[in-house]
């Protein structure tokens, strides 16, 4: 019955992408932007969606396993870093992408600057996108098979195969459109995995009451409400991390992506409201669940924290419902994959040659390419790589987030100075991660910082 109801909802995603195709315009313009004609609901359920990859289910409950009560500062920070992020830039990234040219990450900033042959910066961000992109794209891949591996025995292979041929087909006949409405899909069966397992839990442990009771008796410190030994500035600064981490989602291309599909006749604050709403509720639903399986699961040397959620499903539910959970985490992974698939097609057709490639079939083909490396890499089984994602976020969000707010700002910026921004920002992170600086500190802050910095000074000598 877990394979029937996993297959089952691989299948719904399967046929909703693949019925896109019948809305599609054949055009390189709809492959890649939608016609920036998508309803606000879509692009917000889209994009909250894809930010929430595989590391909710697999990552965060882990983290709250382990870190107890005070994992809740990273959602209070993430997600108020988040909201500040888009309050400042979501409008005038709607406004700018309204330019016919405009179908890429790379063309969107290029032409934001008012520097539409600004051929090097539009390079320089087409590369860094495929580079980091393809990296996340393949560890996504392989984080989705930590489930099926526990849950129904697949070799690993499978479970990437699988995923990768599902995405492949309905982004090759729909394209961003087909990405949009399977993460619409997605992201509802995502928040009612994430509901079902919390009733279930929280019927395990005999209600409310007996929830928190029990979480008190874990550890002396396990419901304090900072990690132990982390006190004023320390835990001030903690907290002041993980808001930078959040305002990192100004610099992931994949997201940004959908922000400029939006239809101009809605604005940017109706996308939130269904951004928000989602996110918020699926954030603080993770946390319980974190919570939860802390007391179900009994904590020992050589259990991996990362595996709870498959874990506190087999010993739960019912085998229809533990099947939900299970398509719930492939949702998840898959969500993103695609986006960063098409991320990556975008900025090999449109950023990386001069002139900007307008045939839909050559969009398709890197869109296969992109996806066969990211394949590769995943079934390469190369640990060293995988742990390239954990940094993935803030290097993306270091080298482009302050040059988007700089730019969201009205702040003026030349060619150059804009490649100064992303590589300072880049310096930033690489250097404060390598050095272990302020270890209690999200290292984004410093990459955030730092290309700020930049773009401050460039603004001086700007040549715009």
């Amino acid at each position: 019955m877990i394979l029937t109801t996993f297959l089952f909802f691989l299948a719904l995603f399967f046929l909703i992408g693949i019925t896109s195709y019948f809305f599609s315009k054949k055009t390189t313009a709809d492959y890649l932007v939608a016609g920036k004609s998508v309803h606000p609901a879509l692009v917000g359920l889209s994009a909250v969606a894809t930010n929430n990859s595989g590391f909710m289910f697999i990552g965060m409950i882990g983290a709250t396993y382990a870190m107890g009560l005070s994992s809740i500062w990273l959602m209070i920070g993430w997600i108020a870093g988040d909201w500040f992020a888009q309050r400042s830039s979501v409008s005038a990234i709607q406004k700018s992408a309204q330019i016919p040219e405009v179908h890429s990450f790379g063309g969107l900033i290029s032409h934001w600057i008012a520097a539409p042959s600004a051929h090097r910066l539009r390079q320089l961000i087409g590369l860094l996108t495929i580079v980091f992109l393809i990296v996340y794209a393949a560890a996504q891949l392989k984080a989705g098979t930590k489930a099926t591996q526990a849950l129904l025995d697949w070799p690993e292979e499978t479970g990437i195969l699988l995923a990768a041929f599902i995405i492949f087909v309905y982004s090759l006949v729909g394209g961003i459109r087909a990405s949009i409405w399977t993460d619409m899909a997605q992201s509802i069966v995502m928040l009612s995995g994430m509901i079902i397992m919390t009733v279930f839990g929280l019927s395990a442990i005999g209600g409310l009451d007996s929830f928190d009771q029990q979480l008190n008796q874990v550890s002396d410190h396990y419901m304090n409400w900072f990690p132990e030994g982390m006190t004023g500035l320390s835990a001030a600064l903690f907290v002041f991390g993980w808001i930078f981490g959040g305002m990192g989602v100004i610099g992931q291309p994949h997201i940004v992506i959908r922000f400029m599909t939006l239809n101009p006749k809605y604005t940017a604050g109706q996308m939130q409201r269904y951004y928000y709403a989602w996110f918020i509720v699926f954030y603080g639903l993770t946390i319980t669940v974190g919570l939860i399986s802390r007391l179900l699961i009994p904590s020992t040397e050589n259990f991996d924290a990362e595996m709870a959620l498959p874990t506190l499903a087999t010993q739960l539910m019912p085998e229809i419902f533990t099947g939900l959970v299970l398509a719930a985490l492939f949702a998840a992974t898959m969500s993103t994959v695609d986006s960063l698939i098409l991320s990556c097609s975008a900025s090999l057709t449109r950023d990386l040659t001069t002139n900007p490639s307008q045939s839909l079939f050559l969009t398709k083909l890197s869109t296969f390419s992109v996806l066969l490396i990211a394949v590769l890499i995943a079934l390469s089984n190369n640990q060293t790589v995988f742990s390239l994602v954990l940094d993935a976020w803030g290097l993306l969000g270091s080298a482009f987030g302050p040059l988007i707010l700089w730019l969201a700002f009205k702040q003026k910026i030349d060619q150059a100075w804009s490649i100064a921004t992303i590589l300072g920002g880049l310096l930033g992170f690489v250097l404060f991660s390598h050095f272990q600086l302020f270890p209690d500190v999200y290292t984004i802050t410093f990459g955030i910082l730092s290309g700020l910095v930049v773009a401050t000074i460039g603004s001086r000598f700007s040549q715009s």
